[in-house]
């Protein structure tokens, strides 16, 4: 199956008109509460819609759900953390969401709260868990994905490489990353992409920023674009709809980027000149099954907390479409070889898909 295919319909045709911190915007096929109809709440983390990932990837598993099911899609655009507890709980007192589906770990202390306050309410968490049984907590193996990410990148660093807008040095093996926020979830990006460079050489040096949130272009392109001056030929971001800024940084300074959550180079395909390839999670796969799982009335059948990893085919790295083929043969070898080592449990990959611990 080419996954891939899954992540080809966001974007342009995909029309994402979220209503900041209102309960409506249904996005569904027809008919209104009380037809017969799974009606589905989807709260965004607060990078918000549009993201061109995360939020993007959640919406589209819905709808793909609709296609084959009676389903209705409420979106509630809510990019304020502080609002999310009250948000929730308002969805929850209405009594129509046969689900609620909440897009982040930012979701997760309120709903820790609302989940126990409302027993009678399915909810989705994405990229945390919860220990309640009304809620099905899925998390993307972000580690592993990353760690792909920082092979790629290591490889290419190392290698004389010109190809679209941006150019390596191998003369300095250097990359960069550029977080949205400085905490756990993020730092297991950060530790996995430089644990991934590392394994390819250990003579690579990795510089690390923050930005401070998830929306803020420019600050995420002052990040990128100073650490290509110091000669970074590659730089990963974990940023949400931030990341934009990376893939503008790089087309400025002629070097490359690497995308995440969705193949960005298709998402993005103003960008496709810079962006090497993709760290990925089939997010859309999972609010798909959850959806299907409910307007079957199963929850139960995915309810708990549940890790998807490579093993799994739920995460990977992708190789952007302007660039697949064209790359030096040494990073498709790298790669499968890292897979493997990540799938027989040969190489650790450090923190886990929940985070850093600590950190």
């Amino acid at each position: 199956m080419d996954r891939r295919n899954y992540l080809k319909v966001i974007g342009a045709s995909t029309t994402l008109s979220g209503l900041a911190g209102c309960l409506g915007g249904n996005d569904g096929n027809g008919g209104g509460s009380g037809n017969g109809a799974t009606n589905i709440a989807l709260v965004s983390s607060p990078a918000g819609f549009d993201d061109d990932a995360f939020n993007d990837l959640a919406l589209e598993g819905l709808k793909s759900a609709q296609k084959e099911h009676d389903i209705e899609i409420n979106k509630v655009e809510e990019t304020q953390q502080a609002q999310y507890q009250s948000t929730q709980s308002e969805l929850a007192q209405t009594g129509k969401h046969d689900l609620i589906v909440l897009v982040s770990y930012n979701h997760t202390q309120a709903l820790t709260q609302n989940a126990a306050d409302y027993p009678d309410q399915n909810w989705m968490l994405i990229n945390d868990h919860v220990d309640e049984s009304n809620v099905a907590g899925y998390t993307w193996a972000n580690h592993q994905m990353s760690y792909l990410a920082g092979v790629l990148g290591g490889t290419l660093t190392t290698e004389e490489f010109a190809q679209g807008s941006g150019e390596t040095g191998p003369e300095n093996a250097q990359i960069g990353f550029v977080g949205g926020v400085d905490e756990s979830l993020i730092n297991a990006f950060e530790q996995a992409y430089i644990a991934g460079a590392k394994w390819v050489t250990e003579n690579v040096n990795v510089n690390v920023g923050y930005i401070g949130n998830y929306t803020d272009t420019d600050t995420a392109a002052d990040i990128a674009s100073s650490q290509y001056d110091a000669g970074a030929d590659i730089v990963y971001h974990a940023a949400a709809a931030a990341g934009r800024g990376v893939f503008e940084a790089a087309q400025a300074k002629g070097r490359f980027a690497i995308g995440v959550d969705s193949d960005q180079s298709q998402t993005l395909p103003d960008f496709q000149d810079v962006i090497l390839g993709s760290a990925v999670k089939y997010i859309n796969e999972g609010t798909r099954e959850v959806a299907t799982a409910v307007a079957k009335d199963n929850f139960k059948s995915v309810s708990g907390e549940n890790i998807l990893t490579l093993e799994d085919e739920a995460i990977d790295c992708v190789i952007g479409q302007a660039f697949e083929g064209d790359l030096p043969g040494v990073v498709d070898k790298n790669l499968e070889e890292a897979k493997q080592g990540i799938i027989n449990d040969e190489i650790k990959v450090p923190c886990t898909a929940t985070g850093c611990n600590g950190s």
